[in-house]
C-alpha cells in the first residue's frame, strides 16, 4: 500500500496523551513504580494475570530482575509475584 511504510504506527510513549510515559512492564527498571494501563494477553495467560492482580489501574513496583532479566519480581498490592519476560511484555504500563 503506497504511503504506508515503516513508522506509521505508534511508537513508545506516543499516542496516549502529551505527558504519557507508556511502555511495557518488561521495559521498566528495577525500583520503579508504574500503573497498569491495559493487557495485550489473551486466553489463559490473560486470566492468570488478572487472577494474580495485574488488573488495569493497579499500581505495581518492579523489585528486581534475575541476572539474565528473566523472571521479573514485582510487588502487586501486598505480595510479590515473579513474571516471565514474555508475560511482562504483554502488560502496558504508565510510569509516574
Amino acid at each position: 500500500m503506497p504511503g504506508r511504510g515503516k513508522g506509521h504506527g505508534r511508537g513508545k510513549g506516543q499516542g496516549h496523551g502529551r505527558n504519557c510515559k507508556c511502555c511495557t512492564l518488561r521495559e521498566v527498571s528495577s525500583g520503579k513504580k508504574v500503573k497498569i494501563r491495559c493487557h495485550h494477553a489473551k486466553g489463559a495467560v490473560r486470566q492468570r494475570l488478572l487472577d494474580l492482580g495485574f488488573v488495569p489501574q493497579t499500581d505495581i513496583e518492579v523489585i528486581r530482575r534475575a541476572p539474565l532479566g528473566d523472571p521479573i519480581e514485582c510487588r502487586v498490592a501486598n505480595y510479590k509475584v515473579a513474571l516471565r519476560k514474555s508475560e511482562a511484555c504483554l502488560i502496558e504500563v504508565e510510569q509516574y
